[in-house]
């Protein structure tokens, strides 16, 4: 196990059946059946092994009762010890070093009663390697929890060997009662192992799975904050600077007595502002595509609004929808960068297809030779986020000293007939009247 802890234990108890996880229902079944099976080989290997098997004299008696309660205690302790060793492997805790004690001294009394019973002849028809069996599991379950396999067995084998050695040198017993009980005790050793370790490893993994799940479902909900972060710099970064330039432009005429030309502007920022309003509605369902016709319509409308020759060349028909969306998103950003950072006069945009990529084009001369880094905005960011979803790339920097290039390659295999036809502008879109901004 690893140091992270796997949560839920702690709660299972205190949760009603309907509204606990299948992972934790799972845990409640897993330590109940590891508690209650001490209980059922104690009854069918200890109590009932022995009933009818043991002489009726007082040394047998007396013996049989001694080992039945501390049979009864090793299941009693083995409880508490069984549950502390689940949270252990699961790294919710510790195990007192007084539970583990006290599960060993149990079990090598218990042993040793059954040394007793045999050295005394006490037990008829060979039934002592019933209680046998069970002897060492109560501990050697919850133990096997504690430490690692390797040192379980290890220990587990020097402890056998030891034992194997004393009953040897002290009771002299036959080597076919010898083998007996060296067989008996790794078997017991070899259940406790199994039975308790998988069991619990098991339900390690699916805690990890259900940690795993979680963990997903918040990267998932970050993911959905980002990409809405990301949609509304999109949508209301273009939008509120094309508002505050045909706002600015209003004033302007106002200002010079052309009232008719200035309502016109302030009609166009009434719809672009309600365009922006479905728009913000479209990113909080998560449902809105930018359309790649649209985009390039776009920025020639809003580019020559600003005063910036906008031309329009080559195309890409027949682009699958993602793609389509990316290369708008494109547009639409580079677009806002023109308009916000700079002083550009001339922006081209170039659409081309061939060889399995479509590269989108876009470069404007607003960057100030002077005094310009030429660093491009944060919102290229985003779109190289945008694009890495279709398989895309984006290059974005100074050329010539004077202007800013960005370059969208998006690979495509379904393309045809790339470089003509799709969406040409026929004219350049000279300047206009109003005054300009950025150049990124």
């Amino acid at each position: 196990m690893g140091t992270t802890a796997l949560t839920g234990g702690c709660a299972v108890g205190r949760v009603r059946w309907r509204d606990r996880s299948k992972v934790e229902r799972v845990e409640w079944q897993s330590r109940v059946s590891l508690r209650v099976i001490n209980w059922v080989f104690f009854l069918a290997w200890s109590g009932l092994g022995l009933v009818g098997s043991i002489r009726g004299d007082a040394t047998a008696t007396t013996l049989f009762a001694a080992l039945m309660a501390v049979n009864v205690a090793q299941c009693v302790v083995a409880d508490r010890h069984v549950r502390l060793a689940i949270d252990q492997y699961l790294g919710r805790g510790r195990v007192p070093r007084a539970w583990t004690a006290a599960g060993f001294c149990l079990a090598l009394a218990s042993v040793g009663l059954i040394a007793a019973l045999a050295g005394t002849q006490s037990v008829k028809h060979g039934m002592i390697v019933m209680p046998l069996i069970f002897a060492p599991m109560p501990f050697g379950g919850a133990y096997a929890l504690q430490v690692p396999i390797r040192t379980f067995v290890r220990r587990a084998v020097a402890l056998l060997a030891v034992g194997i050695v004393a009953t040897a040198v002290i009771a002299r017993p036959s080597p076919g009662w010898l083998a007996t009980l060296t067989a008996m005790l790794a078997l017991a050793l070899g259940i406790a192992l199994l039975c308790y370790r998988c069991s619990i490893w098991n339900l390690s993994v699916m805690w990890e799975s259900e940690h795993a799940r979680e963990i997903e479902a918040r990267l998932a909900v970050a993911e959905e904050r980002l990409r809405f972060g990301r949609d509304l710099h999109d949508v209301m970064g273009r939008n509120l600077s094309v508002v505050a330039l045909k706002s600015e432009l209003a004033v302007q005429l106002a200002r010079r007595g052309r009232t008719e030309d200035a309502v016109a502007q302030m009609i166009e920022v009434q719809r672009i502002a309600q365009e922006s309003q479905k728009e913000v509605r479209e990113v909080v369902r998560g449902y809105r595509a930018a359309d790649l016709a649209a985009e390039l319509a776009g920025a020639r409308g809003v580019l020559g609004a600003a005063g910036i020759a906008c031309t329009v060349t080559g195309g890409a028909p027949d682009l699958p929808a993602d793609v389509q969306s990316a290369l708008g998103w494109v547009v639409r950003e580079t677009t806002t960068n023109v308009l916000r950072h700079g002083d550009a006069r001339t922006c081209r945009v170039t659409l081309a297809a061939g060889g399995g990529d479509v590269v989108l084009t876009v470069e404007n001369d607003g960057v100030d030779p002077s005094g310009g880094d030429g660093r491009p905005g944060s919102g290229l960011a985003g779109l190289r986020e945008r694009l890495a979803e279709v398989a895309g790339t984006l290059e974005a920097g100074v050329v010539e000293r004077d202007r800013f290039r960005v370059v969208a390659t998006v690979p495509v295999r379904a393309v045809r007939g790339g470089g003509s036809g799709a969406q040409e502008a026929p004219e350049p879109v000279e300047a206009g009247t109003a005054s300009r901004g950025g150049a990124r």
